[in-house]
């Protein structure tokens, strides 16, 4: 069937679904893009209705303050003009998009509903010169959740990163000079470029020189130090960068994921750059390994709430019953793994979560629990860390040495 809505309008509906996956259903973004963008067929219009998605996503409480400003009756929050106007708004005040554009391919989302109230909110808006703030507001809750952990600036800092993505960050798996690339070096063996790089067109790609790694999620193999052919275990492994970095590293890496699609492109960049590890498929609550190893890296499931500059989405669907079970989940993961380990042997704990009860709660409690084990070394990296050159995601990582 031929539709007769104006090019760019299917674009739009995915958007729609897209937020209502989020806010209503309490889903991934990344993973309800197939199910909302299931009758867009130009892998361009995908990338757009991603693109508007997050970005209103990013900026939800000040587009929603707008469209309070403009109704005499505060719409439901599940209002179906609510969430076209927030897909309207977001395109000609955060994305450049002209307003006519805009409007024309949002209004078929609302026919046969309000769509005089979303037409005349979004012409008033555009008449009055309505902008966005430079800095975002971040969700309420998040912000006094944040607050009382951390403390106002980093409640400033982190409003101010998640105003855009992130640039792009890359490790390198070879020794000695990376290829010639204009870039910031932020540690040994890491350079940043400006977001928006296609990684794919940069020379070394294909010769597998690197792959992309956030530079904190870069820290928890780095704690590890060099292999020297020795045995580590890299739990919950997937996508990769840091077995990759590992076995760069000299270390005689096993991976375990339960993800079979996301072991597959670690697999896939694994024969890019060359380097080699055993991939497992298995839940690390039920697998167990032949034999003690030498060390453990286990960057352990959790909220995701440190890394919310790339996924905007866990700042309106992660919730206090959420971040506690999987807080709980981590404990027993750091618990089971912490047999596997050799005397003398060292295990890594990390989370990209920007919660205490993730990450120094879970490695308090473990080093409570297990007096063979000393703490050596932890560190919490919060927003606002290399925030001269770009910023950094949040996350916590600690060290533990069996005695």
């Amino acid at each position: 069937m031929i539709s007769a809505d104006p090019p760019g309008t299917p674009a739009r509906r995915a958007a729609v679904r897209l937020l209502d996956a989020v806010l209503r259903r309490g889903l991934p973004l990344e993973s309800a893009l197939d199910s909302a963008a299931r009758d867009v067929a130009r892998p361009e219009d995908r990338a757009l209705a991603y693109a508007i998605a997050a970005e209103a996503l990013r900026r939800l409480p000040d587009l929603d303050a707008l469209i309070d400003r403009a109704t005499k009756q505060r719409l439901a929050e599940d209002a179906k003009a609510r969430f076209a106007l927030r897909i309207a708004l977001v395109q000609p005040l955060a994305l450049g998009t002209p307003p006519h554009a805009a409007i024309s391919t949002v209004l078929p989302l609302v026919d046969g509903g309000p769509r005089r109230l979303v037409h005349g909110v979004f012409g008033a808006a555009m008449r009055a010169g309505w902008t966005l703030p430079e800095v975002p507001t971040l969700p309420a809750d998040v912000a006094c959740r944040w607050r009382a952990a951390w403390g106002e600036d980093v409640v400033a800092a982190a409003a101010r990163l998640i105003a855009s993505p992130p640039p792009l960050d890359l490790s390198f798996a070879l020794p000695g000079p990376p290829p010639a690339l204009d870039g910031i070096s932020l540690a040994p063996g890491h350079l940043r470029l400006p977001r928006g790089t296609n990684v794919t067109s940069l020379p070394g790609f294909a010769e597998g020189r690197f792959w992309v790694q956030d530079i904190s999620a870069s820290r928890p193999a780095r704690l590890l130090g060099e292999g020297h052919g020795r045995i580590v275990l890299d739990l919950c492994a997937a996508p990769g960068g840091k077995t990759m970095q590992l076995a760069a590293a000299g270390w005689r890496v096993t991976a375990v994921d339960s993800s079979e699609s996301r072991l597959a492109r670690l697999a896939d960049n694994l024969g890019r750059t060359g380097l080699a590890a055993e991939i497992i498929t298995a839940d690390v609550m039920r697998w167990t390994p032949p034999a003690p190893v030498d060390a453990i890296l286990l960057d352990a499931p959790c909220s995701a709430t440190g890394i919310f500059r790339r996924h905007p989405d866990v700042l309106h669907r992660v919730r206090p019953r959420a971040i506690a079970a999987l807080a709980q989940t981590q404990g027993a993961m750091l618990a089971r793994a912490a047999d596997w380990l050799k005397p003398g042997g060292a295990l890594v704990y990390s989370v990209c979560s920007l919660e205490p009860e993730e990450g120094e709660a879970v490695a308090s409690a473990f080093a409570a629990s297990r007096p063979d084990f000393t703490l050596e070394e932890s560190e919490r990296i919060l927003p606002g860390a290399h925030e001269e050159a770009g910023g950094a995601d949040a996350f916590y990582l600690a060290r533990f040495r069996r005695n």
